[in-house]
């Protein structure tokens, strides 16, 4: 299963974008939006390195919100068969 990451654009370099989330950060490509579509401190969706689509904060909070609930669940499960 492939997902994409919502992230905050820290800083653009040419096509570059260097990207936040949850304290981690990662340098996407902008070739799919181009450097004109996208701000520093706009929010994309990162998927394998590349910035596939500007979305607003409350898009990439909502979507945050989910993926914690899915490690929860995950490692609810793994505690519970003791791994």
């Amino acid at each position: 299963m492939c997902i994409g990451i919502p992230m905050r654009i820290t800083a653009i370099d040419g096509l570059v974008a260097r990207c936040e989330a949850k304290g981690i950060e990662r340098d996407a490509t902008l070739l799919m939006l181009g450097p004109d579509a996208v701000s520093v401190g706009d929010h994309v969706v990162v998927h394998l390195g590349h910035a596939i689509e500007r979305i607003d904060a409350e898009r990439a909070a909502e979507a945050w919100a989910l993926y914690d609930e899915m490690l929860a669940a995950l490692e609810a499960d793994s505690d519970r068969r003791g791994g």
